[in-house]
């Protein structure tokens, strides 16, 4: 009575023929058309790079992200899936350099940013057959014949518009900021990307002294300021000292020298094993060393107005080091935001590159991390070093390249994220997470202590910041939210949004001429603003948005 079940099945058989029925039937359509329009379930796919091939965690992502629209549909709710493409960001930049034989942002140029980009476009869907075909195959449900690109113009748009937005509630600005800098691809990253690939290495670590020209008692004779540090070659970028306003310092007179050294005393045994080798000739707290004067370590910068002083500031810990913390501002976040408090400005001697420039005529054309034991040389010569080793630490490195970050100021553009912190993490206790603790703990947290988000990039493929600027006046700024607007303002057909045609669109009102801003926006701005630009809202659709704004899932 029983239809006989054979002992050796042929599972990838089986599957097939449930996905030759599924195709045959268009069982997926009218899953979709069997539930009213009104009885809306709105779901997000964002979306993946074609430049690769699907990797196991795209299948586990794919699987819950069929499983549950799956689920919706069986109960009752209409679940449109549409799939989408990230087409811009560095993975393809990479291809389409390696596809043409160069290497670097001088080489992009010398080849055409237009040339590049057409290469870039050329190949950016390289395996989107073999995507669909593998989706396909794992039995996910999701509509690939009105997918979304997020370089075709109507998209791109729709990414000026969620600009335009931040623009006008002044939530969009451009600034110095310390930021993580991959000098491989000469652009600063995000503070999440440079979170993503650490690595143990060994650095030197040296203990320099600067000479005090004020403040020291007269009795002491030739007396200095003790500082350490890992980053010998932002030395010569050194512009003040900072101490702890709390901390307990000490001026012991080094007794083979004849010396005195200013240190916190916390950290006196790391310098001195025995107490015969040096007399206390002073104590001190830190902010009574506030407003002393040394001299620069370096002539390079000597000049720079308010500097070569002691500053204080809370952060200074006696952990390590000498508890007198070396501040150059170009190069650390806490050096930046001190010394702009006390009117200090960058010193930045080095390239896009990191090389050093002729401003460090010594090492001109050096990588900056390569000068490290020039500079140790310098500074023994001229009898500043007191001190070195080498210590092993955690260092971040570019995902992309797999190369050292240079933590230095950039001025790009940014979001104002950290004045919406506490609205970003009431609207985080609003979602269901699964598991319960990503959500409260993981992703909590990081919204908790977000940073304001460096959304620009000095990149090529990618799309534009839709910001005009004065040429005679780059505080004078225009922002541009459709193509409709820029059309108006230049008088020309505007049918490419991508940087080798916007950087010629230039427009002049009010006598006044205006030019794009050079960067490309943040691949991840883009994703980001899929739950509008996949509609083309609101150019399209206008009235829709609740129809598929907010997201379910």
């Amino acid at each position: 009575m029983y239809k006989p079940v054979s002992n050796k099945s042929d599972f990838p058989a089986m599957e097939r023929e449930v996905l030759a029925f599924w195709e045959a039937h268009d069982t997926f359509k009218k899953s979709l058309e069997r539930n009213p329009v009104d009885r809306n379930y709105v779901f997000y796919d964002g979306p993946p790079f074609a430049t690769g091939l699907p990797h196991y965690g795209h299948l586990l992502a794919g699987t819950i992200k069929d499983i549950v629209p799956r689920y919706q549909t069986m109960r009752g709710w209409r679940v449109e899936r549409r799939f989408g493409w990230d087409c811009h960001g560095l993975p393809i930049e990479a291809l389409a350099q390696d596809a043409l034989g160069i290497s670097g942002t001088s080489e992009i140029h010398t080849a055409g940013i237009d040339t590049f980009n057409e290469q870039c476009r050329s190949m950016v869907l390289r395996y989107v057959g073999e995507w669909r075909k593998t989706v396909t195959r794992m039995g996910r449900w999701v509509d690939f014949d009105n997918d979304y690109k997020t370089m075709d113009r109507t998209y791109m748009e729709s990414v000026w518009w969620v600009f335009k937005q931040l623009w006008d509630k002044d939530l969009i600005y451009k600034s110095y900021r310390i930021m993580p800098y991959s000098w491989k691809l000469n652009t600063p990253l995000s503070n999440f990307e440079a979170g993503n690939n650490y690595k143990d290495v060994q650095d030197p670590a040296v203990t320099v002294r600067a000479r005090l020209i004020d403040g020291a008692s007269e009795a002491w004779g030739a007396a200095y300021l003790l500082i350490w540090t890992t980053t010998p070659w932002t030395l010569p970028s050194n512009l003040a000292i900072c101490a702890g306003s709390e901390i307990d310092y000490v001026a012991v007179r080094d007794i083979k020298e004849n010396t005195v050294y200013l240190l916190a005393e916390a950290r006196l045994a790391t310098y001195y094993k025995q107490d015969k080798d040096y007399t206390i000739v002073a104590r001190l707290k830190g902010r009574e060393l506030l407003g002393w004067h040394y001299e620069p370590l370096f002539s390079y910068f000597a000049d720079e107005p308010h500097a070569f002083q002691v500053l204080n500031d809370d952060y200074v810990t006696t952990s390590d080091g000498t508890g007198l913390v070396h501040q150059a501002p170009a190069y650390g976040e806490d050096d930046f935001r001190v010394c702009a408090a006390a009117g200090i400005g960058i010193a930045d001697p080095l390239d896009e590159n990191c090389r050093f420039t002729d401003r460090v005529p010594e090492h001109s054309g050096i990588f900056c991390k390569d000068a490290d034991k020039a500079i140790i040389r310098q500074l023994k010569d001229a009898g500043k070093l007191v001190h070195q080793t080498t210590i092993v630490h955690s260092y971040p490195f570019c995902d992309r390249t797999d190369t050292p970050l240079v933590y230095r100021a950039i001025e790009a553009w940014y979001v104002r994220v950290e004045a919406a912190r506490d609205r970003l993490v009431a609207a985080n206790a609003t979602i269901r997470w699964m598991p319960d603790y990503v959500g409260e703990k993981r992703f909590g947290n990081w919204l908790r202590d977000a940073k304001d988000w460096n959304i620009s990039r000095n990149r090529f493929w990618g799309s534009c910041l839709p910001v005009w600027v004065n040429v005679d006046d780059p505080a004078d700024c225009i922002c541009v939210g459709s193509v409709a607007e820029l059309e108006a303002l230049c008088g020309q057909q505007v049918t490419d949004l991508h940087k080798h045609v916007l950087d010629d669109v230039t427009f002049v009102r009010g006598g006044k001429t205006y030019r794009r801003t050079p960067e490309v926006l943040d691949c991840w701005f883009e994703s980001g603003s899929m739950p509008y630009a996949q509609h083309h809202y609101p150019f399209e659709r206008s009235q829709d948005l609740d129809h598929f704004f907010p997201a379910q899932f």
